[in-house]
């Protein structure tokens, strides 16, 4: 279980207590601290999280060392501000138990805070549109960083080639593109995160931030990653 944190003391606390209440709690919890100049780090050790300092900014050099740091066969990643709703991990577990050919499994959320009214209406909005564009981009699905797991062999495989010090990179979609469409992702409805309505918050800028970066972490990979080349190549794989 990987969680890269900046200055989200209260948030993380909220987030390890729902591992913590997991059916099956997580073997491993790695919480990266990112530059954190609240109690971030305090917090992790209350839960007995195994801490992990990143000093290269960015949630990409932040996720990227986490995941280094895991040792279990099955790598899970959710952000701070998230909370797992019960039988989260034993989903995951059951996914990769059953389908040994499966290289990474993703799901949708509901915010946890913000209006009533948009909890979830607005994560359909706002994870349809990522969904729909960047499986088209990709030619599979994509991963959803506040709600994936995948397995540690396959992040070994491409651990030298995701772009960590890329602050612009969405590390979610770079290691999607890496994993490739000779692996497969598989996207499912049930598993379900709890997340931050923040990205509504962020208001236009923020919004021409997050498409800036989603267009910047598939372009960088072109040409010889372009959609059109991965489909034939998803093709055949099959």
């Amino acid at each position: 279980m990987v969680i890269p944190v900046k200055d989200d003391d209260r948030e993380l606390a909220a987030c390890l207590a729902s591992l913590a209440a997991q059916w099956t709690p997580p073997t491993e919890i790695i919480v990266v601290d990112n530059g954190s100049s609240d109690h971030s780090a305090a917090v992790a050790r209350g839960f007995d999280a195994t801490l992990v300092t990143e000093t290269r900014p960015g949630i990409a050099a932040a996720a990227a060392t986490g995941y280094d740091h895991a040792t279990g066969d099955i790598i899970a990643r959710l952000d701070a501000d998230c909370v797992a709703p019960l039988g989260w991990t034993d989903r995951i577990s059951s996914a990769f138990a059953d389908d040994r050919d499966l290289t990474g499994i993703t799901g949708g959320a509901v915010f946890h805070d913000g209006p009533r009214s948009l909890r979830r209406i607005g994560p359909v909005l706002y994870l349809g549109a990522y969904f729909v564009s960047m499986s088209a981009a990709l030619g599979h699905v994509p991963l959803f960083g506040s709600n994936c797991a995948f397995r540690r062999s396959d992040w070994l495989a491409v651990r030298d080639d995701v772009h960590r010090s890329d602050l612009l990179v969405h590390d979610d979609v770079d290691l999607a593109v890496h994993l490739g469409p000779h692996r497969r992702i598989r996207f499912d409805p049930k598993l379900r995160m709890e997340i931050s309505s923040r990205p509504l918050s962020e208001g236009f800028e923020g919004t021409v931030l997050r498409a800036r970066r989603g267009v910047h972490s598939l372009t960088i990979h072109w040409p010889d990653a372009a959609p059109h080349r991965r489909l034939i190549e998803r093709i055949r794989s099959r």
